[in-house]
């Protein structure tokens, strides 16, 4: 898959657990041509946990796409006024970062980010990692799936039995994903069987 010339903002946002999956991603978009500039939330900034130190995380994204990383809402600001870039995907995007999104809320620089591509007409792809996606979150999954412009990672609950109401996207589809997206098409299927949910 070719990605040469494309410039992609990649957002980062706390669902922990998924940031390991999502990391070799990255690795194969730079691979595959894309000059990826990272953004990262105050949670990955900041929070270190059993699944990884955040300064460690930080160091693997400066070292793979050769970019400053984008923590801050002053340095998210300028991707609206200067079309930074081709397209920006959120990966993982919490239930937190959907719901915030999904209800207009800009409080960090991951969501202004989103927003000041949104206002600028160019796709923002969603890959989502949340425990209560068929909770509370469902409207907002809802909603978000009528906004033009923002497209979905294909997703299906990975732990049925032990979390009913819990979503999450395969990560492995986001090159595919991101690819549609920059023609403004959706990937299909989103919703996806458990049975075929890990590849």
């Amino acid at each position: 898959m070719n990605f040469q010339g494309i410039k992609l903002g990649f957002a980062l946002t706390g669902s922990h657990c998924t940031i390991e999956e999502v990391l070799p991603e990255i690795k194969k978009l730079v691979t595959a041509g894309a000059n990826v500039f990272p953004i990262i939330s105050p949670a990955v900034n900041e929070t270190d946990t059993r699944f990884g130190e955040a300064k460690i995380i930080k160091k693997y994204l400066l070292e793979i796409t050769g970019n400053k990383i984008i923590k801050s809402i002053p340095e998210a600001e300028p991707i609206g006024p200067q079309s930074l870039f081709d397209l920006i995907i959120v990966a993982p995007c919490t239930g937190n970062t959907l719901a915030k999104l999904a209800n207009g809320i800009t409080d960090s620089s991951v969501l202004m980010s989103a927003k000041a591509q949104l206002r600028n007409q160019k796709p923002v792809v969603l890959a989502i990692s949340t425990n209560d996606g068929l909770g509370l979150n469902a409207k907002n999954i809802g909603v978000l799936l009528a906004i033009k412009n923002i497209f979905l990672v294909p997703f299906g609950q990975d732990n049925p039995q032990q979390k009913p109401n819990s979503l999450t996207s395969r990560m492995d589809l986001i090159l595919p994903t991101i690819k549609k997206a920059l023609n403004k098409e959706q990937i299909q299927p989103i919703l996806l069987s458990q049975y075929i949910l890990r590849p």
